[in-house]
């Protein structure tokens, strides 16, 4: 019997030597480095629940958001998580999977409505209110499966680009806790970045998707305006509005992108998606999707950090390596980089509208005006504790509420001129240098150390940026890990292109990113016991 059970033994490991067909090969589960697909094989396997994969999560939220390097990007923990989480095991059992999201925690920023947590928007007037409805693209996403696992940190109402609040306070970079996570989907970047999930929901209207993906090395799409319905997502300036997912992969990022698409009757822009939607992104994505691609190379933000050119430059010899074909004299005509700015400050008008708007779906109590809104704050802040907000916020809401009508000239101006004037130039330009997506790198330096003394401070100047570039025009931008600087610090780079052409994109940035492999770990949030395991 000893003989038989040595031969078996010897006979055994020869089949797994070979890989022969019958015998289970070995696999490795870790959730450092888990995308969707991964979770979803470990589940068919029996290995892990939708249960247990909410509890590391939740474990690694405990000991690194207010532990640790204290990130500080959680404002609220779904209380329900580990309940849905169970009954999606019950119904995976039973019925199968819903759809590939089936049981995948999601991190929601805190400007997207949640009729089961309060929506504030990052700010203490509205630390209690508590939504009637979901936003539709959290409906969409719960609806698929996914786990609305927390909200997260943002700049209060999206006003700034350092990620801090009078809700929370100051979030922190994962890579490096001394610096901002940029902002204002700040918190969405941080927790992604520390796998606090695997994926996370931003809203953008200058770059606030784009500049937290690229500060904490991780994946975003800021979709073309009107792909994602903006009804239930707090407003900033609806012109340039617009949801959108982030990932650590561009994979689980075009997943949930297809799953927060669709026409919106309450949001009439939405309506313009209706035949350029797809409901699965993740058909696009190919690893040779670059060959012979024409790539307009933008430079026009060179100088500004050495640290990040230096970065670029080396993604551009990784995309010739790829097939792509560089035009590397392309540069924004001034109709671009001074009619962006002629358009965005007028349109501002409109938040008092905007906001207005929303403020009047919420729960009796609450400011219905951006006036009410900055009366309220001003005479609070003095009274309040531990945060303070940041020192403009409510006087700038209140100059808000004095703006100009929307019927003056130069938001009509703004609206009917400078939006397309810009939006021409762009595609103008692509099609005089006959290039299929420009790209550049988002964000022109490295995240800046956060002041302990004055961490909202009002007087730092802004990184240079040409992000805002995609909300004038309403064009798609999808940002993708490019490296890292000799301070550790992640720099992406931006592949951007017409309205609609997410799915080219898409293919672009994946089959960078499936090439190079650039996203790295923070060292401040390794792994923990458990996130490991084969099976």
């Amino acid at each position: 019997m000893k003989a038989i059970s040595v031969n078996r033994a010897l006979l055994c490991g020869i089949a797994l030597a070979f890989g022969l067909s019958g015998v289970a090969q070995a696999k490795t589960f870790d959730l450092q480095n888990a995308g969707i697909e991964d979770i979803q094989a470990a589940v068919d396997a029996g290995a892990l629940s939708y249960e247990k994969l909410t509890r590391l999560y939740l474990a690694r939220i405990a000991a690194y958001d207010k532990k640790g390097p204290s990130l500080n990007t959680v404002i609220t923990l779904n209380k329900k998580a580990l309940d849905t989480a169970r009954a999606l095991d019950v119904e995976f059992k039973k019925k199968g999977r819903r759809s590939p999201l089936h049981g995948i925690p999601v991190l929601a920023k805190d400007n997207y409505d949640t009729a089961d947590m309060p929506t504030s928007g990052g700010d203490f007037l509205l630390a209690k209110s508590v939504p009637y409805q979901d936003a539709p693209s959290i409906k969409q996403l719960r609806d698929a499966g996914a786990i609305i696992l927390a909200k997260v940190n943002m700049d209060e109402f999206a006003h700034g680009g350092i990620g801090y609040s009078s809700r929370l306070g100051q979030t922190r970079n994962p890579h490096d806790p001394r610096r901002h996570p940029a902002g204002s989907s700040g918190g969405t970047g941080a927790g992604l970045a520390a796998w606090f999930a695997p994926l996370g929901l931003g809203s953008d209207t200058g770059g606030s998707i784009r500049g937290p993906s690229s500060a904490n090395g991780i994946v975003g799409i800021k979709p073309t305006n009107g792909l994602i319905s903006r009804t239930g997502i707090m407003p900033c300036v609806l012109t340039f509005d617009t949801g959108g997912p982030m990932a650590r992969t561009v994979y689980d990022a075009a997943l949930a992108l297809g799953f927060m698409t669709g026409t919106d009757a309450k949001d009439p822009l939405s309506m313009t998606s209706a035949g350029h939607e797809f409901k699965d992104y993740t058909q696009f994505l190919k690893t040779g999707a670059l060959q012979g691609v024409r790539v307009g190379v933008i430079r026009d933000l060179a100088g500004t950090d050495p640290e990040v050119d230096r970065v670029f430059n080396e993604s551009l010899d990784e995309l010739v390596k790829l097939g792509a074909v560089l035009v590397d004299d392309v540069h924004y005509p001034a109709i671009v980089m001074q009619n962006r700015s002629v358009a965005m400050e007028p349109i501002r008008s409109e938040v008092k509208d905007n906001y207005a708007a929303y403020l009047g779906t919420l729960r009796p109590g609450f400011p219905k005006t951006v006036t009410e809104l900055a009366e309220q704050g001003i005479k609070l802040t003095a009274a309040k504790g531990e945060f303070q907000p940041h020192p403009s916020v409510f006087t700038r809401f209140k100059a808000l509420g004095e703006r100009p009508a929307l019927t003056s000239i130069s938001y009509t101006s703004a609206k009917q001129y400078a939006m397309p004037a810009v939006r021409g130039a762009v595609l103008g330009l692509m099609e005089e240098k006959n290039v299929d997506v420009l790209v550049y790198p988002t964000r022109s330096r490295q995240p800046e150390l956060i002041d302990p003394l004055t961490p909202y401070i009002v007087d730092r100047p802004p990184t240079p940026s040409l992000t805002s570039i995609a909300n004038v025009t309403q064009f798609p931008d999808v940002i993708v890990p490019a490296g890292i600087t000799r301070d550790k610090m992640p720099v992406t780079i931006s592949f951007f292109g017409p309205a609609w052409s997410e799915p080219k994109l898409l293919a672009y940035a994946y089959s960078y990113e499936q090439a190079t492999h650039h996203r790295v770990a923070p060292s401040t949030t390794p792994p923990l016991p458990g996130e490991r395991f084969e099976y």
